[in-house]
């Protein structure tokens, strides 16, 4: 179906031959026509001059003129005939008038004036002229058309190489979007256009953007791993404090919420890295998510709608739904609805709602999006995403037509719902 799009650019090109064509065939036909014109008219003036000199002759010797000639006087001429007999330059032997009009189709009709105030008036057929003049304009037309009718798709088969070196150039540069940094489109043959300069102009692009993201990558993790170490340390000595000293408790909370961090930060290094795998296990999902928000004492109401034992990753399914509820306390408002339905999992809050620019890009690391959604640092739905992209889950983010955020883990997305 792509050769048929009128879009496509070798129609474009296709379109652009046939315009140049015709354009040609134009100028040339114009020039072919005016010559040919030009020529059948002086045929018939050639014509005009030798009966009229041999009728002038026949009229001076005898006083009458041949049968095909006319002795009239100026006033009975006819209108177009006397204009132009009036206005003949003086050192013209004869005035002429080419009659186009019915019923006198193609007469060129010819006056000149002998003694005694009177007018020879000759006139000649011209319908074998316009006859050859009007099929040599039919030849060059259907001359033009048969010429379009090979070299159109010779056109479009002639740029079907550029066309596949540009499909090949997209083709790679939706890997790159979807992830594979590692693809290249590379110069094959000896082409050295502007495809080819296109080409390596991209290269070099997915190559800078790659070694970006692998440094990105690297100060995500070294300064992870390098903040790891002081946090145990500052954990311990934060566990040593008073239990009933309200600084205290304050530095603790502070020290679990920057290992949290810390955490998340060398998850989504892992994650990008690539190096997750899941590891499947039968797991029953309602009972399952009803005992991660017991254990993590979200208290939320777990509506269970279609008991379901779905083969996944159970630590993976728990990082996902704990990060969803944590999202929706910090970032919604009260209550918190999980719905359980087969092996898809909705987290639903009564906030505000996510904000246009998650819903438009998808959670982006370090970034709330909006002030109505706190302040946090924004790394738990990105890591919710690279969790759910590991298991081959889908996670969607939506807001209710009522009100609210509206997170949706779905874990066999291929398969029909209940």
């Amino acid at each position: 179906m792509a050769f048929l799009n009128p879009r496509a650019l070798r129609w474009k090109v296709a379109a652009l031959t046939a315009a140049a064509c015709c354009a040609v065939a134009a100028v040339i036909g114009v020039l072919v026509h005016d010559a040919m014109e030009r020529r059948g008219r002086q045929a018939g003036l050639d014509r005009i001059s030798t009966r009229l000199a041999a009728a002038e002759r026949e009229y001076d010797r005898t006083g009458k003129a041949p049968l095909d000639v006319e002795v009239s006087e100026p006033g009975k001429l006819d209108a177009p005939l006397a204009r132009e007999l009036a206005r003949k330059d003086p050192g013209a032997l004869y005035a002429t008038w080419y009659d186009v009009k019915a019923p006198n189709w193609y007469w060129l009709w010819a006056a000149r004036p002998v003694a005694g105030e009177r007018v020879l008036v000759l006139r000649t057929d011209m319908s074998m002229e316009v006859r050859g003049l009007q099929l040599l304009d039919r030849s060059i037309v259907t001359s033009v058309l048969a010429a379009l009718a090979v070299v159109v798709p010779l056109a479009a088969l002639a740029t079907e190489p550029m066309n596949r070196r540009l499909r090949g150039g997209a083709r790679v540069a939706r890997r790159i979007a979807d992830g594979d940094l590692d693809a290249r489109i590379g110069v094959r043959g000896r082409a050295r256009d502007e495809i080819a300069e296109m080409s390596a102009a991209m290269d070099e692009m997915a190559a800078a953007l790659q070694r970006r993201l692998e440094a990105e990558r690297r100060f995500t993790a070294d300064v992870a791993h390098e903040l790891r170490t002081p946090l145990m340390g500052l954990v311990t000595a934060a566990g040593l404090l008073p239990d009933d000293d309200e600084a205290a408790g304050l530095v603790r909370d502070r020290a679990r919420t920057l290992g949290a961090l810390v955490e998340d930060l060398l998850e989504i290094s892992r994650l990008d890295a690539g190096a997750e795998r899941a590891r499947l296990d039968a797991v029953p999902l309602g009972e399952f998510v009803i005992d991660v928000l017991r254990r993590s004492g979200a208290g939320d109401r777990v509506l269970v709608q279609d008991e379901r034992v779905v083969q996944t990753d159970p630590r993976r399914v728990e990082r996902i739904v704990v990060n969803l509820v944590t999202n929706a306390h910090r970032h919604g408002a009260a209550p918190v609805e999980i719905t359980v339905t087969g092996a898809r999992i909705v987290v639903r809050d009564h906030g505000p709602g996510f904000p246009a620019i998650l819903l438009a890009e998808g959670p982006q690391r370090f970034r709330t999006g909006a002030a109505d959604r706190g302040s946090g640092q924004g790394l738990g739905l990105t890591v919710a995403a690279g969790q759910a992209e590991v298991l081959g889950a889908r996670l969607d983010f939506a807001n209710a037509p009522d009100g609210g955020a509206v997170a949706t883990l779905d874990l066999a997305p291929g398969a029909p719902t209940a």
